[in-house]
């Protein structure tokens, strides 16, 4: 993928799944929602491995274990071992033993996520500031981390010892709503340290260095629901992705999207990787896509024509981020996209 500006969705005359050799695919609002699997996302995914790809899954929750997530995707319909899925906890692990020596002390403010990968990278989980760490990582440790362990790494960082996160997501999706994140107990560390982490997960390199050792993928596409992760970090990683609109992102978020933020493709769910992409082109003063065009006048982007509503959708991110260029679009879209049900 190229680091250009990126101005218009691509188009694919080939089915995804046949374009790349693996799909990153994120969890939560990409394949499953509230412990439970999203429309469409079993079928898809098996009709993707038959064909040939290969599925990781790849997820900033640093709680659970990888056999742990690969059970549940098999509960769901979903066949996967442990090493189909990359964790952010696996990322800072790595990162972790290459500043540390060889089975140093870490001690671990989360969930047995991290424990399992520093113990795979020959690192010793320790739970007190007084066990000598050499390093303190912080992971999203479940509702119920006590408060106790914000103070133990206090502690440990205001001594001096390293600080590594591993991941900075502000909240967290649960099956009641939207819930703190592993970012919101980084920020109490900090507040009362003034100290600033090292962070693996996505959307920083470390994150996708690591899918990238663990899946020896050539092509790959990172599929996701999340901009500001999901789509940045396969832009910092150099790669191309694929938007689903299952999640958390919603179509003003998408028409405003800066550089970074711009996906290579914009799907509704993950039946898009068994389908090639319509041609989004430039048709007098707009975007042509399918049977919308789309353009972008002094204060607002507008559309019309009929047919398929993703199609204008992708008509308008071209309108859209055209006239942003490497900023973000302010032209009001709302009325454009609730003509298309956005």
């Amino acid at each position: 993928m190229s680091q250009g500006v990126r101005t218009r969705p691509e188009d694919s005359g080939r089915p995804l799944s046949e374009a790349y050799d693996t799909a990153l695919l994120d969890l939560d609002g990409v394949v499953y929602a509230g412990g439970d699997a999203i429309a469409h996302a079993v079928d898809s995914l098996a009709a993707a491995r038959s064909g040939g790809m290969r599925l990781a899954y790849v997820t900033n929750n640093a709680l659970r274990t990888p056999d742990t997530v690969a059970g549940h995707l098999t509960e769901l319909g979903i066949p996967a071992a442990a090493d189909d899925v990359i964790t952010s906890a696996q990322a800072v692990a790595r990162l972790i033993s290459e500043q540390v020596p060889a089975g140093a002390r870490v001690l671990v403010i989360g969930g047995e996520g991290l424990r399992v990968a520093l113990r795979e990278r020959g690192l010793t989980p320790v739970e007190s500031a007084d066990d000598d760490p050499a390093a303190v990582v912080q992971g999203f440790g479940g509702s119920d981390l006590p408060w106790s362990r914000f103070a133990e790494a206090s502690y440990a960082v205001r001594r001096g010892v390293p600080w590594f996160a591993s991941n900075t997501d502000l909240t967290i999706p649960s099956g009641r709503g939207i819930a703190p994140g592993n970012g919101a107990a980084v920020e109490v560390v900090r507040i009362a340290t003034g100290a600033e982490p090292q962070v693996a997960g996505k959307p920083l390199p470390p994150m996708h260095r690591e899918t990238i050792i663990r899946t020896g993928a050539e092509r790959p596409l990172v599929v996701g629901d999340r901009l500001d992760t999901d789509i940045e970090g396969a832009f910092n990683g150099g790669v191309d992705s694929l938007l689903v609109l299952t999640g958390v992102t919603d179509g003003a978020q998408l028409l405003a999207a800066s550089p970074r933020h711009r996906p290579t493709y914009v799907d509704a769910d993950l039946r898009g990787l068994l389908t090639g992409q319509p041609e989004v082109g430039a048709e007098g003063d707009g975007f042509r896509c399918g049977g919308w065009t789309a353009t972008a006048g002094a204060d607002r982007l507008e559309v019309a024509g009929d047919g398929e509503p993703l199609d204008g959708l992708r008509a308008l991110c071209a309108a859209a981020w055209t006239a942003a260029g490497d900023g973000s679009c302010a032209l009001d879209g709302a009325k454009a996209l609730a003509r298309l049900g956005f």
